[in-house]
């Protein structure tokens, strides 16, 4: 490790944890000018193979003697700003921010800022992809793919931005004037690092802050933030399962999607289906028309949308029974979205397979569809035994390989298996998508 010294200790900028959010903020730094100094708590970060020979490295710790020499701390998501060594940076007066408030400083393009508990990145990428069909040349990111920082970095620059924004992120996001943001719903999530839900909420609702329009989720009370609800310089508009604003009508015996009772376009068009995903559907309709990209020209991005991998993802139908990996669904109500979203497509039985890491996690509330539209669930992971204690129609097992070989000799023709977990992949897998990676193969091994 880097011996400190004053001499190496005296950047202004230091940036907090590593990865490829931190590697993208040296790399903005350096096209700058400016040499920052990296902090990292871990014995071997990642990324720091990566890092420039002029870039000093302080692992295994925090460092507050490196930090309280700064002017400004570059934190990346994964660390809590509550954390000690950072708040005494803070309260010494040292600037605490992240790597998205140093890409709105930059930025020259109007921004499309979307956060929520489940859903962002199906929105975040559907908004991209209308609004590249409509002919503007967008770029997505943030909480998604390509760190934000590294969009700034193109030979011909963006017409608009949609990010992606967590609420890790929106904490260390001060300046942000989004032409258009949405929260699309609150669910428990994250209360291993939040006080409380409530606060959790207020670090979503932040995305409002200088939006020119918001758009909130009628069937969401807790994405309505009063303050800009009063305020008279923003536009206001939602979504919902009705017909008010952006929602739903029928019409010549089918859903259509629709603005103020005039219908936009037929859900029997879209590839992707699911209440849930007309309710994705409508929101991106909602932040382009606010962004002042020709609603018409977007509608072909929106019937070539198939969905996102690990998200309602269809893995194949065997002898009758079709098989769904929503991996993704790290929280409630996620599962509960998924739930709500496909039970009105099997014919036969629905199968759950759940469990993980519930991160402090309420699971009450999917007591009901465990119980009404569950055959059953199978149960596995750190959380498992919880989980499986919400219901009578529930079967702890000891991990996914198990879970697909049981379950695989319980369906018929007509039934759906869905690995909906409600639950972080922590506690077994490298991330969410690994534990998808494994129920695909599992699946494909049948």
């Amino acid at each position: 490790m880097t011996q400190l010294s004053e001499q190496n200790m005296a950047s202004s900028i230091v940036i907090v944890g590593l990865g490829q959010t931190g590697l993208s903020c040296v790399r903005y730094f350096l096209k700058q000018g400016i040499v920052p100094v990296v902090v990292d708590s871990r014995d071997a970060p990642p990324g720091q193979d990566e890092l420039p020979a002029q870039v000093i490295l302080y692992k295994g710790g925090l460092h507050p003697e490196v930090l309280l020499q700064a002017k400004q701390l570059v934190v990346s998501p994964g660390i809590a700003i509550s954390t000690p060594e950072i708040a005494a940076a803070q309260k010494n007066g040292v600037e605490v921010i992240g790597d998205i408030e140093l890409f709105v400083r930059a930025a020259k393009a109007p921004i499309i800022a979307i956060t929520g508990s489940n859903g962002k990145s199906t929105v975040t990428t559907l908004v991209g992809d209308m609004a590249n069909a409509a002919g503007v040349k967008t770029a997505i990111g943030g909480n998604i793919g390509i760190p934000a920082l590294d969009l700034l970095d193109v030979a011909e620059p963006y017409q608009l931005y949609v990010l992606e924004l967590s609420s890790f992120q929106l904490e260390t996001t001060h300046s942000l004037q989004a032409v258009a943001a949405t929260v699309l719903n609150v669910s428990d999530d994250h209360l291993d690092r939040y006080p409380d839900f409530e606060a959790y909420r207020q670090a979503k609702l932040s995305i409002y802050q200088n939006a020119q329009t918001i758009v909130t989720n009628r069937d969401d009370a807790l994405t309505a933030c009063a303050q800009q609800h009063n305020a008279d310089d923003v536009s206001k508009h939602s979504f919902g399962e009705d017909a008010a604003d952006y929602g739903l009508i029928q019409q010549a015996d089918s859903t259509w999607l629709a603005y103020q009772g005039e219908g936009i376009i037929s859900a029997d068009e879209l590839q992707i289906t699911g209440i849930h995903n007309l309710m994705n559907a409508l929101s991106a309709i909602a932040l382009l028309d606010a962004a002042g990209v020709d609603r018409v020209k977007t509608l072909p991005g929106l019937k070539a949308f198939i969905g996102l991998a690990h998200r309602c993802e269809f893995i194949r139908e065997l002898n009758g029974v079709t098989w769904i990996n929503d991996t993704k669904a790290t929280n409630v109500g996620a599962t509960l979205a998924a739930l709500d979203g496909l039970k009105s497509s099997v014919e036969g039985r629905l199968y759950l397979i759940a469990g993980g890491d519930g991160k402090g996690a309420d699971f009450g509330p999917l007591v009901p569809a465990l119980r009404d539209d569950i055959a059953l669930t199978y149960c596995f992971g750190k959380d498992g035994a919880r989980f499986a204690a919400l219901a009578d129609n529930t079967k702890l097992v000891g991990d996914l390989d198990n879970a697909i070989a049981e379950v695989s000799q319980l369906v018929q023709p007509g039934d759906w298996v869905l690995l909906s977990p409600a639950c972080a992949s922590i506690d077994m897998y490298v991330n969410f998508m690994a534990r998808g990676d494994h129920f695909r193969a599992l699946v494909k091994a049948l």
